[in-house]
């Protein structure tokens, strides 16, 4: 079945955390997906601040949106005059109604959602959400990443776990991450695993052990070596 045939079927665990019937995988923490989301992408890439006006931060694997708008609100309130560029990829969007269901766990995202969701229903993949310019670019990774045209000051690498979806963090795309990278450019994921550390090493990343969020002992982060 090619990817194209395939759209995204979620399953609930426990009452109100989403899985992926594809890979068998929660979209977020099951202790506090807001949280972790926070600790892992935005303080792992030294966020918000580096934050300046025209920053741009990429992301692998859209999901809930929850990155997004984890992000949108540290933006928000960091004060910044100007736009910020959001771009994800992502293989199999998540259904509206899903998005809306897993995004209600979140009290604190309520207001700021709604446009996010609002948008999404109409279907759109680029839109604006104040000062953030989003695009959501749909399809495999492996073909829509090389043939982008930007490049991203911080990377959020959150595909669901390389074990599961060992694709997105194949040697081969993380070696695009880092293409798609500016000089001393970030990245940040929730996975420790080794043969995902030495892509990001070999992709030319300098690469670091961090605490991870809650139960998980470790994650990565890590910086654009500016001498490759």
């Amino acid at each position: 079945m090619s990817l194209k045939d395939q759209s995204e079927k979620v399953t609930w665990r426990d009452g109100g955390t989403p899985v992926s019937s594809l890979f068998d995988d929660p979209y977020f923490s099951l202790a506090d997906g807001l949280a972790e989301t926070r600790h892992v992408f935005l303080v792992g890439n030294h966020l918000p601040e580096r934050f300046r006006e025209g920053f741009r931060i990429a992301e692998l694997g859209f999901g809930t949106g929850l990155n997004l708008l984890a992000t949108l609100i540290a933006w928000s309130g960091a004060g910044i005059k100007g736009r910020l560029s959001y771009t994800s990829f992502e293989a199999f969007p998540m259904p509206a109604d899903d998005m809306a269901r897993a995004l209600a766990t979140f009290p604190e995202l309520l207001e700021t959602a709604e446009p996010l969701l609002a948008a999404w229903k109409e279907g759109k993949r680029r839109f604006a959400l104040g000062t953030v310019d989003v695009e959501v670019i749909v399809g495999d990774a492996r073909a829509t990443l090389p043939d982008w045209r930007g490049k991203a000051d911080a990377w959020f690498l959150d595909g669901f776990s390389p074990a599961k979806n060992p694709e997105l963090w194949s040697e081969d795309l993380l070696a695009e991450v880092a293409r798609h990278s500016t000089p001393g450019g970030t990245f940040a994921t929730y996975t420790a695993a080794g043969f995902v550390r030495r892509g990001l090493q070999a992709a030319g990343f300098q690469v670091e052990r961090a605490k991870g969020y809650g139960h998980k002992r470790h994650m990565s982060r890590g910086i654009l070596d500016e001498a490759r």
